[in-house]
């Protein structure tokens, strides 16, 4: 039975899309300009008639004749759509003034409305609405999957070419951008992957953002998967990639337009809004590099892209933090109040030219153990952090196994205590970095500090409940954003608590021990949530492995061979243990943050990077185990 559309969710995006369009353009409707208000009035029609023929496109298939045509017959519907962007990118050159509501307001916004409204006005057979995308799906470009097996050789030097591409691109910064800039994601930028300043400023938030979106909706039964059946988890996984490049301009635009300032010489060259659409691009070239890369790394690599990014960039982090020999201010000589920037070197320093009443009467023993940018309780934390998390890794719960028709095979099959691994702390990490972004964006930004109720200059305002920001930080001072902040190093909580005297903001002991408590509560249980969907997607549920383990004719000894039984089994285990590890990783991850660690790697940073490496350690053990024994490819279900 087809289903009806949704008239009050069509109602809602419309309202919300052109009610957007009206406030963005009203003091021009509004105006005595009568050639102003003719101009606004004709954008908004013409983003009525763009998201119509959006629809048409996204609704409806060309004839049979014209898809047939050799070369453009496929494609001609995104050509038309990219005709439609280069008219109104035409026009906005004409008129500087209409850059960014043309761009933006029309193109973009109105590529996400008619997205979502494809959905709401789906009419089939199938059980989500998402099926209203499976047009778009069909033609995402995507990187081909290997037709057979792929040796382990090769899988070995993709991973490395790509993570050479990554270093590459760290290092390829954004052409125009103004020396001053901010970096939103400052505080999160291990996590994130990035560089400051470079296309790769993003990393991978996008990715992870997206992928949080997709996991939330389907945790909460908004879109009704079943990601059991290879269609509609080939559907959850290409609506994913949709996503992934709507997030990069919504995470990119925000930045542009009031953090990462163009340089005068382009503003001059080509005007403001010009100037700032050329720093778009170069971000979303460099973030849709950063998606395709991840996604070579998965079908031809070894682990995951995103992963590898985050242990390579903490890595490096953490061995410069530790080992550096530069003075910790630049350009400014070796002294006591200006040792080496690492820590070993720091302590080696210290310890050679200080005499025993400098160490006492200047803190050179406070500046060794607390205040030094990267402490020797940072180096501490780092090392306890590193063992922990190698004796989670090694720690699992091992069923076991039987063939059913082979006697005497026996196997096991095991059950980490790190179940659910280390993305719920990614995509936790992430969530609180995109809080802190808009919330900053909300506060300071131009543009978006003027919306009613959440800008901070907007009608009856609410920001300074969700975070406020001292002028020129990215770090929230006080709200909702400060509380969940991440707490990064004992300089944050401990010597403040220590000294009696409350912290850089002026907040009270008491208001420094409920950031702290709120910050390790919220990465707990949101850790433990983000587990719970995880293994749900990733096909890691009781009833998934229960299905792998009977397709390998393998049987919990004693029990009869069929799945459902294997199942029940399989949930005495599976859950606790996934719940257990996700509140596992989020109670490590704050604790290492409360305590620091070397190089502002983050405490949840070095966590994501040692279990990473560990986690890619055995996957190169197993992929040299399939490339020697074959049949234990059937068994992990590669090709």
């Amino acid at each position: 039975m087809s289903r009806q559309p949704a008239p009050l969710g069509i109602l809602a995006i419309s309202l919300i899309y052109w009610g957007s369009l009206f406030y963005w353009r009203w003091d021009e409707l509004t105006g005595d300009d009568t050639a102003a208000m003719n101009l606004a009035l004709q954008g908004i029609v013409l983003s009525v008639v763009y998201v119509g023929l959006l629809l048409l496109g996204l609704t409806k298939d060309l004839p049979e004749g014209i898809r047939q045509i050799r070369y453009i017959g496929g494609s001609l519907k995104f050509f038309i759509w990219l005709s439609t962007v280069l008219a109104l990118a035409y026009w906005a050159w004409l008129d500087d003034s209409l850059v960014g509501f043309n761009l933006v307001g029309i193109s973009l916004m109105g590529l996400g409305t008619a997205l979502s409204l494809s959905c709401l006005l789906y009419t089939g057979d199938e059980s989500s609405r998402l099926y209203g995308l499976q047009k778009v799906v069909d033609v995402y470009p995507s990187i081909t999957k290997p037709d057979g097996h792929v040796r382990f050789s090769q899988k070995l030097w993709t991973t490395t070419l790509v993570l050479i591409i990554y270093f590459a691109m760290t290092n390829v910064m954004i052409w125009g951008l103004a020396e001053a800039t901010m970096d939103i994601f400052s505080s999160f930028r291990a996590i994130m992957a990035g560089a400051s300043g470079s296309v790769m400023h993003l990393g991978i938030g996008p990715i992870v953002t997206a992928s949080i979106v997709m996991q939330l909706f389907a945790g909460a039964k908004i879109i009704k998967l079943d990601l059991q059946e290879p269609g509609d988890k080939q559907l959850y996984q290409g609506v994913q990639k949709v996503l992934v490049l709507m997030m990069i301009p919504v995470e990119s635009i925000p930045q542009v337009y009031g953090f990462l300032d163009p340089h005068q010489n382009i503003v001059s060259d080509f005007g403001l809004g010009w100037a700032n659409v050329i720093i778009v691009s170069q971000l979303f070239v460099g973030s849709y590099l950063v998606f395709l890369l991840d996604e070579l790394v998965s079908k031809w690599g070894i682990g995951s892209g995103i992963s590898l990014f985050i242990a390579a960039g903490v890595a490096q982090s953490t061995f410069v933090g530790t080992l550096s020999p530069l003075p910790t201010t630049a350009g400014t000589a070796f002294s006591l109040q200006n040792p080496p920037a690492g820590t070993l070197p720091m302590i080696f320093y210290t310890l050679r030219t200080a005499t025993s009443s400098d160490l006492i009467s200047q803190n050179g023993f406070e500046l060794i153990l607390l205040n030094h940018s990267n402490p020797l309780i940072a180096l501490a934390s780092s090392i306890i952090v590193f063992l922990i998390v190698a004796l989670a890794e090694s720690s699992k719960l091992e069923l076991p196994l039987t063939h059913g028709k082979v006697r005497g095979h026996r196997g096991k099959y095991p059950i980490r205590l790190v179940y659910a691994s280390n993305i719920p702390v990614i995509l936790m990490a992430a969530l609180l970095a995109n809080l802190n972004m808009f919330t900053l964006l909300f506060w300071s930004h131009p543009v978006l500090s003027t919306v009613p109720v959440l800008g901070a200059n907007g009608e009856y305002s609410i920001a300074t409940w969700m975070g406020s920001y001292q002028p020129g930080s990215t770090t929230a001072s006080d709200g909702f954003a400060w509380y969940a902040s991440m707490v990064n190093g004992v300089q944050s909580w401990l010597i403040p608590l220590l000294d009696q005297s409350g912290d850089g903001f002026g907040h009270s002991l008491g208001q420094i021990m409920l950031h702290v408590f709120t910050y390790v509560t919220i990465m707990t249980l949101g850790s433990m949530v983000f587990a719970k969907f995880w293994i749900e997607t990733t096909n890691m549920s009781a009833k998934d492995v229960a299905k792998q383990i009977e397709r390998t004719g393998m049987q919990i000894p004693g029990f009869r061979k069929n799945p459902i039984v294997l199942e029940r089994i399989l949930e005495r285990y599976i859950p606790p243990v996934t719940l257990f590890s996700g509140a596992f990783v989020g109670l490590l991850a704050s604790g290492a943050d409360l305590l620091g660690t070397v190089g502002n790697a983050t405490g949840t940073g070095l966590l994501l990077a040692v279990g990473i490496i560990l986690r890619t350690y055995e996957q190169i053990q197993k992929e040299q185990a399939m490339e020697m024994h074959p049949m234990l490819r059937e068994f992990f279900g590669a090709e």
